[in-house]
């Protein structure tokens, strides 16, 4: 039985609180835009905004960690160490292969975009006129 008085569980609580109020929201706009599109109201309450991030950023955190116990044999985390945590899920699994697909496609449409461009040409594609 704790008690409620036991100076070490609020001060790490209180810790704990304040370095995620520290935290810079990294994922605020997207967040909203993602509840609101799981059928939350257009602008949700910043108190479950927050709480969302927290909770996406914990997880990120976990599973980072988690990736980097895999990778110390190695020394250096790669894209398959995270593909390996999630292997036993099917629904994670799908979507991060299917994302990793979509990354190599974009790398060579850019790739073939690039050696498209003129050569002398002003980055974004637009040719110089003479």
């Amino acid at each position: 039985n704790m008690s409620t008085s036991d100076p070490s569980s609020s001060s790490s609580s209180s810790s704990a609180a304040s370095s995620a109020k520290k935290r810079k929201k990294l994922f605020t706009r997207e967040l909203r835009q993602m509840m609101f599109g799981f059928g939350d109201v257009p602008n949700p309450l910043s108190e479950s905004v927050d709480l969302m991030e927290d909770l996406v950023v914990d997880y990120i955190h976990d599973t980072l960690a988690s990736a980097l116990q895999v990778a110390s044999k190695r020394g250096r985390l790669q894209t398959e160490d995270l593909v390996f945590l999630v292997r036993k899920d099917p629904k994670k699994y799908t979507r991060v292969i299917e994302l990793l697909r979509m990354n190599e496609e974009l790398k060579k449409a850019r790739k073939a975009f690039d050696l498209d461009a003129a050569p002398g040409a002003p980055p974004g594609g637009a040719e110089e006129k003479e």
